[in-house]
Formats: C-alpha cells, structure tokens, sequence
C-alpha cells in the first residue's frame, strides 16, 4: 500500500473519531468492524474487548436494539429508535437515538449502527419540566396555608377567651384539646410553608457534615426495627474543594434523605441494610436550565424497595407521600433547601439501589450569588 493509499484509508477513521455520535460497524456474522471514539465512550467499553467478544452479547442485554436491527434487515429500510433506553455491558444505562442502516456502502459491512447520546438532553428537558411543576404546587400550597393561618388563628385566639369564661375546670380539657390541635395545625402549615429562614453561607469541607450525618443516622439505626445491623460503604472523593455553603441546612437534607431510607428499609424488612455515601466532582452540568463548570455530587443510596412507579414522578412535590403515617413534607423543604444554594435532588432507583443525589455548585467566591450567578 502507497502513502497515499494509506492517507486515503487513516482520513475517514480520524473523521469517525472526531464524531459525538457513536459508529458501529458490523459485517454479515455480527462481527465488529469499526467502533469509533463516540462508541467507546458510549458503550464504556474498547473496540479491542468488543472484537474479542462479539457484539452479540449487546444485542442479548438490549432487545429492542436486536428487535430493531433485524426489521432493518428484514424490510432493508433504515430503522429509527427514538430515547430507547440502552444497557451498557458493565450495567450502566444509556439513553440514545438510534438509527440502524442496513446494507451500508462501506467495504465488507451488513450493518450500520448509529447512537446518539441524549441521556443530558433528556434529563435537563425532565428536570425543567419537573421544576416548573414543583414550583408552581409550592406556589398552591403556600397560598392555601397562608388562607389557613388566618381562621386557624382566630379560632386558637376565641378558644383561649372561651377557657378563661368556663366556670368548670373540667370542661377546660375541651378547650385544652382545641389548642393543642390549632397548635399542631399550625405547626404543620409553617412546615408547607417551607424552610423560613436564608442560607446562612459559608466555606465548607462537605466531608465534615458528611461524617456528622453518618453518625446520627447510625445511632437512629439503632432505635429502630431493622433486619441486621446498619452497613455503611463509602466512596468519597478527597480533592474535593470547600464549597459554599449552609452547613447546618446541608445536614437537614442529607438526613431527611437518610431517614427516609432506613424508614423503608425497616417498614419493608429489607435484609442486610445498607446505607452507601459517595461523593464526586461533575464539570459542565446543567442544573435547571443553567450550566456550571463544576458541581459536587452527593449521592446516598439504598438496597431498600423501590419508589412505586405512580409516585416517582412527583416525589419531591408536597404533600406527596408513600407512606401512610407520612406528610408528605420532607422531601419538598428538601428540594426547596436544594435551590436556595442553587442545587437540586435527582432521584434514580433500580433493584438494589434507590438513589437520591444532592448536586451542588462548587462556588469560587465566599458566599453564593443570590441573583443565581456564580462568583467569578
């Protein structure tokens, strides 16, 4: 082969390389013959591991990817698959845009494969979606208790008048019933009003209240009705910087999130309870609609039951809950904490692992920006 035959063979790989759309080449045996950079990345796999295995296992892990390839064969039209939800052969989850072209003109190929990572796109367009949501109920509930406060005051107010007038002491336990009652009403709309008071910024190691967190929700482990013994596994992140930050609203969060947790576990007898932190740096994330150099990912997981399907998408929403003697608050304060730093809570489950992740910019300056900007 020439020089020039070689440059004319190298140009369309380089090209390939340079492409975010993952490229699969297979010949007539399902054979791997091209797997681009996009691909490799896309499939957190080599191209040598996937010539050496074959693409058949891809094809057994992802029906609806082998469905659809054998309709482009089988009509000989090019095949389209919209968000299909791909598994990646080390278990991780993709979703892409797929097209399968059957019969491409390339030497030697049967097949064409064609992905597009939209797993961000699809998340940011979810997470918009749900944030308008969730701010537009807060709105509702906050207005609703606000109406409540009024009447629930007056009533309160003419129940103490009424137990001075009561000539029999007796009957001040009615009265007694009717304040204690008020009180715990109006203790409960102060909550759906939400977290009354700013962060309280300031430089933080996220490790520090990490640990605090891990020792509480240790000791409450231990008053509770759980199959085994608490585990804990960790995976932190030590060049972690300081960020900015409300430590104690931080602890508040991750301990909602935590007791959440060991409540399913121990109501749905869960064996072997687990509790598992892990913490990372994350570079370019959006976060409603906004993108940020760096973030840091705070993720607290389970081996508890899932979420029913019904309630996942409006778990963070209040009033909303799975449990019966909940109130269906403390994920809603929990997001609302969340963006008041600028951040959110994502939530993700599978078997074995029902996720909630705190995201947090990591900041520059000393105190966060409250126009939503980051400190240059």
């Amino acid at each position: 082969m020439t020089q020039a035959d070689m440059r004319r063979a190298i140009r369309p790989t380089r090209l390939a390389d340079a492409l975010n759309t993952a490229i699969v080449v297979l010949d007539a045996k399902e054979q791997l013959l091209y797997f681009n950079a996009a691909a490799e990345q896309f499939w957190d796999t080599s191209f040598l591991a996937v010539r050496k295995q074959g693409f058949l296992p891809f094809f057994a892990h992802n029906p609806v990817l082998a469905n659809a390839v054998a309709e482009a064969r089988a009509t000989q039209q090019v095949v389209t698959l919209r968000e299909a939800e791909l598994i990646a052969p080390h278990g991780q989850t993709r979703i892409a845009d797929c097209a399968i072209t059957p019969d491409p003109d390339i030497e030697g190929a049967a097949l064409l494969l064609e992905l597009t990572d939209i797993e961000q796109h699809v998340r940011i367009s979810r997470e918009a979606q749900l944030h308008a949501m969730q701010r537009s109920t807060r709105q509702l509930v906050r207005g609703l208790a606000h109406e409540l406060k009024n009447p629930l005051g007056g009533v309160q107010g003419a129940a103490q008048l009424l137990e001075r007038e009561l000539p029999n002491a007796d009957l001040r336990e009615y009265t007694q019933i009717i304040l204690n009652e008020t009180n715990r009403l109006k203790n409960l709309i102060d909550r759906m009003l939400g977290p009354i008071n700013r962060p309280n910024f300031a430089r933080i190691n996220i490790h520090a209240p990490l640990e605090q967190v891990r020792q509480l929700l240790t000791i409450e482990a231990e008053q509770i009705p759980l199959t085994a013994p608490l585990r804990w596994q960790f995976d932190f992140d030590p060049s972690i910087p300081d960020l900015s930050a409300d430590r104690d609203q931080i602890i508040q969060v991750l301990l909602n999130l935590g007791r959440n947790a060991l409540q399913a576990m121990s109501e749905n007898a869960a064996p072997a309870p687990e509790l598992r932190l892990k913490t990372r740096v994350l570079r370019q994330y959006t976060i409603h609609q906004k993108r940020h150099r760096l973030v840091l990912k705070i993720e607290l997981s389970n081996n508890g039951p899932l979420v029913p399907e019904p309630l996942v998408e409006s778990l963070f929403l209040p009033m909303v809950s799975g449990r019966a003697n909940g109130t269906g608050l403390g994920l809603s304060i929990a997001q609302t904490i969340a963006e008041q730093h600028q951040g959110m809570i994502e939530f993700k489950q599978k078997p074995g692992a029902v996720r909630f992740s705190l995201v947090l910019p990591l900041m520059l300056g000393t105190q966060a920006d409250q126009s939503g900007n980051e400190s240059p």
